[in-house]
This record gives C-alpha cells, structure tokens and sequence, in this order.
C-alpha cells in the first residue's frame, strides 16, 4: 500500500453554506483552490472545522465531489468521519473511497463511553470495509470524553493493515511522543501528525478570500 502521499500540512476545511443552509459551491471551490495554492499537501473534508456533524450523507456526498473536482489531483483529499453509529461510518467510508477520496479519519464515538472491545470492533469494521484505502486514527478527547489507549492502537495496528496513522488532538504532547516510540519500525509512525491549525486562523484565512 503506497502511502508515501501522507505528509505535511493538511488543514480541516470549513463548508460555506448559503443563507438557505445549502453549500455554496462557489465559494467552496474558491476555499478549495485558497487552500492549494497556499502550499498545503492535502485537505480533509467534513473535520471537526467543516461541521460534520450537521451534514446528511447525501449532502456530504455532494460536498465531497466538489472538493474531489475542485482539487483535480492536486493534493491529495481525505473524509472526515465522526458518526456514534458503526453501520453508519461504513456507509460513508465506502462512499467517500467510491468517489475517489485518498484516505479517510474516523473519530471515536462521541457521548458514549465505550470499552476498548467496543471500540476496536468499531474501527476495525470501517477498516476492513474499504479494503485498502488508508484509514486514520482521529483522538480527539476533548470533543468525545475520552482518549484511544496504547493498547486499543497498537491492536488495531496489528489488525488492519489499511491503518496508517493518527490525527491527534488532545495536546499532549507526551502521549503523542509514546506513540510515536511503540509504532517505530512500523509504517504507522511516519504519518502520525498533530493538529496545529486553530479553527479561528483557518476561518480568518477563509474569510478574507
């Protein structure tokens, strides 16, 4: 699996909508060729900044092939996916690798307070239902009330091949330095990356396109 293409800069764009709460293509378009053209190495469509959780699936279908048209193979584009419901994110796994995204980012189930079985059956199922399309880890304790543990990672790792990486957002720097120390020698470690975007800057940035 070539996943030599996950690198660098790849900030969580937001989904401008009209005053009718439908997308504005235009403007989506604008953001995605803004982004580009300032030098990022891909863009994740529906992240924490997009609103994901507002969106039906048809919707973000739509939203999807127009960043997916826009960026024409310019960088490459990834799904963001935070559903509670597993049956669900394998919905829009396949989706999003059936219209041509790069990879997808699953984020732990949000409310719930799940076990770590619970939850390696959860990323595991979205893992192997989009056979070879790269798939990262999303922790993101602050939004969901809990952090992925080393063991549920490393079980995941050992897994599902198609687990690449982690986009962590719980600011800890210590944790992210152990799992960069128990995935080395693994192709996992070379893509785990940290959030560094605020979603103030990413939207100032939009908004004086």
């Amino acid at each position: 699996m070539d996943t030599s293409f996950i690198r660098g800069i790849i900030p969580p764009i937001i989904t401008p909508l009209d005053k009718d709460e439908n997308v504005d293509e235009a403007k989506m378009r604008k953001q995605v060729d803004f982004v580009i053209n300032g030098g990022v190495h891909g863009i994740l469509a529906f992240g924490s900044n997009s609103e994901f959780y507002v969106f039906e699936e048809e919707e973000k279908k739509r939203i999807l092939e127009i960043i997916l048209s826009q960026a024409a193979g310019r960088v490459p584009v990834y799904m963001g996916i935070g559903n509670i419901k597993t049956r669900k994110c394998i919905r829009i796994a396949q989706m999003a690798k059936a219209a041509g995204a790069s990879g997808i980012s699953v984020l732990q189930p949000m409310f719930l307070a799940p076990t770590e079985e619970e939850l390696f059956q959860h990323f595991s199922s979205i893992a192997n239902s989009v056979g070879d399309l790269p798939m990262l880890l999303y922790n993101n304790p602050g939004r969901t009330g809990y952090g992925m543990s080393y063991n549920l990672v490393m079980r995941l790792l050992d897994a599902c091949p198609n687990i690449v990486g982690m986009k962590d957002s719980s600011g800890d720097m210590t944790r992210v330095a152990e799992f960069i120390r128990l995935t080395r020698g693994r192709n996992f470690s070379e893509h785990l990356f940290m959030v560094a975007l605020e979603q103030s800057v990413l939207r100032l940035m939009c908004s004086r396109n």
